[in-house]
């Protein structure tokens, strides 16, 4: 087969160093624009971002050269720049230094989206730490407590 084709959908899931909440309603819009720039600027397609004060979920479409760790390094890198940027108040800011990803079918896709559309709610009744036990659950990875939360 002379082509080379993918169609690779991925959710990816970080949270801010410690849960602290940098992400608040002045800077969310500008920050979650700039993430979603990033990663169309490594090659992905970023078919949305969204999150709460404590963390972001992204659903990236990826292209067949760019690996998932070279995306979150990019994202994570250059974010941390942008809000540093922003204000002195914002120093501070740093993200955990792991990640979560998993792989979404295009038959789910809408789902995804919806779910990251709606993050103000479901966070009403969840924490962060809540919501990424069950996907790590829900997608079969074993963890241990002991090293998911920095």
């Amino acid at each position: 087969m002379p082509q080379s084709l993918d169609n690779v959908l991925v959710h990816l899931v970080f949270s801010t160093k410690d849960r602290t909440p940098w992400i608040d309603t002045t800077v969310r819009a500008g920050f979650h624009a700039y993430l979603a720039t990033v990663a169309r600027n490594a090659g992905g397609r970023c078919l949305r971002v969204g999150g709460v004060v404590d963390h972001v979920h992204l659903a990236i479409q990826l292209p067949r050269t760019l690996t998932i760790a070279a995306l979150v390094e990019g994202l994570k890198t250059s974010s941390s720049k942008w809000m540093k940027g922003r204000s002195r108040e914002l120093w501070g800011f740093a993200w955990q230094r792991g990640y979560g990803v998993f792989s979404v079918a295009p038959r789910n896709s809408s789902a995804l989206l919806q779910y990251i559309d709606e993050q103000e709610k479901h966070h009403r009744s969840r924490t962060y730490q809540e919501e990424f036990r069950g996907f790590l659950i829900e997608n079969g990875i074993a963890f241990d407590e002991r090293y998911v939360w920095d």
